[in-house]
């Protein structure tokens, strides 16, 4: 910083000058007329008096800080590092906070590595959380296990800054030594939450463990408890996660309130990014719920930055990181020009860096064999109604439901008319051809099967459907490579095949978001009914999200009493 001093001083030009735009100032929160220098990639001036080697004219636009997303999974996207950051930093983010608890669970330690080498082929700053829970909760089967040693590994090899997600909120509540254990393997680093739901003294018996920075909320009562008992309460907003203008509104009742906030994705399609944005389409939604612009661009910046302890980013200010993006406003949010550590690096919308070919030497999914014929899907009936999980649209959490079966020569088939379908969980990390069957409501799915390797958070195959035959011809396309499959009877209609870990694809954005656009018109077609509905089927498994999940061991609620048999009675 020594050596910028003269620059900073005016008595040297600096790199670039930025001249003649509105730099929309998230410290004081007010819009002022000035000029930005830029040395060596760092923020060495904001006012007037300077000279630049080159001169960029901003006249009538805007400058804001780049974009800071605190929370997102990138296998979600099925995008590897490299061809995510392709399509998110020309709209204005240029540092994300994912957690890589994914493909962790597919590939242990060995796919962590992949994500950060990946990372490192592009201009955006990665920083990955250290898997906090892999597996999720005992009731799913990961490829390893990862304790508090592999979060040390993490630490130790350079890979991860901070602890993701700790999602065994009743292992924290019991003190159980796995999880706390991985809370002392990360002393003082930053440790993110996972409180579906949690409040009263569960919530203040979890924040014990310092794990403070929680995205699960859905309602607005459940962020303000947090919000008072010392949580920085992340808005999310992900491809089928809608819970941003239900939260912001704590913000709306009270501005105040804003300080310990920020917005998140979670989990986001390549195809809403496309189509949407990313953290300018979270800061457009949260103008357009009543936020006013300068603080819904904090939310995306100043405080994901202080949270995450990262004081070189996230304002226009001297001494910070040039990341700097041009726009026409702040209610417009679509970035004109993305300056990444000062040097142009996206504009109109378009990179002008491209994602570095795949490399993935990863472990290789065991073969499943598949000697039954749909025996694998049946399920012998008995006296007494059935639970059944009810999907909620634009929701990670389900309901249990228990209803009557609908019983064929002693059988319990799908209901398609009560939108009652078959679903089943086959393990597939370690080849054990564990699996469960159970029932989901919620899709609409009139014949056919759909099927994927993408079922949070363990990833074994998870496969829903209107008859044991197309679901058993979904099963076997997975399982010559994993990816998404929509089949009926002997046909598979559709598929997206994703080789690095069953989660990600070796596509860039546009090229994937064309294949999954065929797949779910296959789905369409089939008539579900459900929005995204491979995604929405993806959270069907994931065992730590209330109320009822169905995984590779069997029904699981969580919240009330772990594992659950199929039957009520």
């Amino acid at each position: 910083m020594r050596d910028l001093l003269d620059a900073a001083m005016g008595r040297a030009p600096c790199d670039l000058l930025i001249k003649g735009g509105t730099v929309a100032n998230v410290l004081s929160l007010e819009y002022e007329e000035a000029d930005i220098a830029v040395k060596d990639g760092i923020i060495v001036g904001v006012g007037s008096g300077y000279s630049g080697v080159e001169v960029v004219d901003a006249s009538g636009k805007v400058l804001i800080p780049g974009m800071i997303d605190g929370h997102l999974h990138i296998e979600s996207s099925m995008l590897r590092p490299s061809a995510f950051a392709a399509a998110v930093l020309p709209l204005g983010t240029t540092t994300i906070f994912p957690d890589p608890h994914e493909i962790a669970n597919t590939c242990g330690l060995e796919g962590v590595e992949f994500m950060w080498e990946d990372s490192l082929r592009t201009p955006l700053d990665v920083f990955f959380g250290a898997p906090s829970c892999v597996p999720a909760s005992m009731y799913e089967t990961p490829y390893k296990e990862i304790g508090a040693l592999g979060v040390a590994e993490c630490y130790s090899k350079g890979w991860c800054s901070h602890l993701g997600e700790m999602m065994n909120y009743p292992g924290i509540l019991s003190g159980d030594g796995l999880p706390w254990g991985k809370v002392l393997a990360s002393h003082d680093r930053v440790k993110t939450a996972h409180l579906p739901g949690v409040a009263g003294k569960e919530l203040c018996a979890y924040l014990l463990s310092r794990c403070d920075g929680d995205h699960e909320s859905s309602f607005a009562w459940e962020a303000l408890e947090k919000l008072r008992r010392g949580v920085w309460v992340m808005l999310r907003e992900g491809a089928a996660e809608h819970n941003l203008a239900e939260t912001a509104k704590i913000i709306l009742e009270d501005e105040a309130r804003y300080a310990r906030c920020m917005a998140v994705s979670d989990d986001l399609t390549a195809g809403t990014v496309l189509a949407d944005g990313h953290m300018d389409h979270k800061v457009r939604l949260l103008v357009g719920n009543g936020i006013r612009p300068i603080i819904a661009l904090a939310l995306v910046t100043i405080n994901p930055a202080d949270y995450f302890r990262m004081w070189d980013r996230g304002a226009v200010a001297p001494g910070r990181i040039a990341d700097i993006v041009m726009v026409n406003s702040v209610e417009e949010c679509r970035a004109l020009r993305v300056w990444k550590r000062g040097r142009l690096a996206a504009e109109s919308g378009k990179a002008l860096f491209a994602a570095a070919p795949a490399y993935h030497p990863l472990p290789q999914t065991p073969k499943l064999e598949i000697t039954q014929g749909g025996e694998i899907f049946k399920v012998k009936a008995r006296d007494g109604d059935i639970r059944v999980i009810e999907a909620l649209p634009g929701l990670v959490v389900t309901r249990e439901l228990v209803l009557s079966p609908k019983v064929l020569d002693g059988y319990i088939e799908s209901d398609t008319e009560r939108d009652v379908i078959k679903m089943a969980v086959v393990e597939k990390n370690r080849g054990s051809g564990l699996s469960s069957v159970g029932f989901v409501r919620g899709f609409g799915l009139k014949r056919g099967a759909l099927a994927s390797s993408v079922a949070h958070d363990a990833h074994n195959y998870v496969v829903i459907g209107a008859d044991d035959r197309s679901m058993l011809t979904a099963l076997r396309c997975l399982a010559e490579g994993g990816g998404l499959v929509a089949a009926c009877g002997d046909d598979v209609i559709a598929s997206l095949p994703l080789p690095i870990g069953g989660l990600m694809s070796d596509l860039d954005a546009p090229a994937l978001c064309a294949a999954h656009a065929e797949v779910s018109k296959a789905a369409e077609a089939l008539g579900a009914a459900m929005p995204q509905p491979f995604m929405a089927m993806s959270f069907l498994s994931l065992s730590v999200i209330p109320e009822l999940k169905l995984t590779d061991q069997g029904y699981v609620n969580i919240a009330g009493g772990g594992r659950l048999d199929l039957f009520t009675e």
